[in-house]
C-alpha cells in the first residue's frame, strides 16, 4: 500500500511532535523555501483539486488531522449544536459519528475553532471507534453490564477475542449508552465518560483559536468518533465551534 502524501506539489506540511493520537500540522513549508503558504493554507492548498484526494487519504490513514494556524472564511462551515448543563446531558457528550440521520456517513469531518473573543474551554474528544466500543464496554461496572445480557455476551466476546463482530458495534455502543444514560445521572455519565476517554487514549487536547480538526468520520482503515468533553462543570461561556463536511455529502447533520 502507498503511504499517504505529506507533501502536496511545493508544499510540505510542517508537523508538530505529539505523543498523542493523529497527525498535527501547524502550516505548509514551500519547496523553494522564500514563499509564504497563504493564510487559509487549508482551503486555498489542502483543499483544492489537485490535492484534496491525497488529503483526505492522509486524513484515512492517520484518523486525525489537525491543522493550526488556519486563517480564512468561515461561511462554508455550519455551527456545532448542542447544549448542556449541570444537571442535563447533550447527547453531543456521547460517542458518535457525524451525519448518523442520513444514509451515508461522511467521510471526514471537520470541526473548527474560528479566530474569536472567547476561548474555548470545553474539550473534543476524538478516537479510533472500535476501540472506543471496546473501553465502553471495559468501563461499565459489572452491575450495570448485567441490566442487558447483549451486553454481558459482547463483554464476554471481546475478553475472549479481543474484538466484537463487525455489525455489532454500533448496535453495542447504543446498548451501553442506553444503560449508561438510565442508570446514571448527569454528572455521573460524564466521569464515566472519562474513563472511557483514558481506557482509549482520546485526543483530548485544547482548542487553539484557527485550528482544525480533520477526522476521518467513516471509511475503511481509521474510523473515528468524536463528542464533546467537559473540562469543568458546564455553564461558563465558551467560544464556539463550526463544522463541514468537505469530502461530501453536503452537511444535514
Amino acid at each position: 500500500m502507498t503511504s499517504p502524501a505529506v507533501s502536496f506539489g511545493p508544499w510540505r506540511l510542517r508537523r508538530v511532535a505529539s505523543t498523542g493520537l493523529g497527525l498535527i500540522v501547524d502550516g505548509l513549508d514551500h519547496a523553494d523555501g522564500v514563499t509564504a503558504a497563504p493564510a487559509s493554507y487549508v482551503d486555498d492548498v489542502l483543499l483544492t483539486e489537485p490535492h484534496r484526494e491525497a488529503f483526505f487519504a492522509l486524513i484515512d490513514a492517520a484518523g486525525l488531522v489537525v491543522c493550526r494556524q488556519v486563517g480564512g472564511d468561515e461561511r462554508t462551515h455550519a455551527p456545532v449544536r448542542g447544549r448542556s448543563s449541570r444537571g442535563r446531558l447533550s447527547q453531543s457528550e456521547l460517542y458518535h459519528h457525524d451525519g448518523c440521520s442520513g444514509p451515508t456517513k461522511p467521510r471526514v469531518v471537520e470541526i473548527r475553532c474560528p479566530y474569536q473573543a472567547l476561548p474555548r474551554a470545553i474539550a473534543t474528544a476524538i478516537a479510533p471507534f472500535h476501540e472506543t466500543v471496546h473501553a465502553m464496554l471495559e468501563a461499565l461496572s459489572p452491575e450495570l453490564r448485567t441490566a442487558d445480557p447483549d451486553v454481558v455476551a459482547w463483554h464476554a466476546t471481546l475478553t475472549a477475542d479481543g474484538a466484537l463482530a463487525t455489525d455489532d458495534y454500533d448496535v453495542a455502543q447504543g446498548a451501553v449508552n442506553r444503560i449508561v444514560r438510565m442508570a446514571m445521572n448527569a454528572e455521573a455519565t460524564r466521569a464515566y465518560f472519562r474513563a472511557v476517554d483514558a481506557r482509549v487514549g482520546a485526543f483530548r487536547e485544547p482548542w487553539q483559536m484557527g485550528e482544525s480538526r480533520f477526522i476521518a468520520n467513516a471509511n475503511a482503515t481509521r474510523t473515528m468518533q468524536h463528542r464533546r468533553a467537559y473540562l469543568e462543570e458546564p455553564g461558563r461561556p465558551n467560544g464556539r465551534l463550526v463544522k463541514r463536511w468537505p469530502a461530501g455529502p453536503e452537511m444535514h447533520d
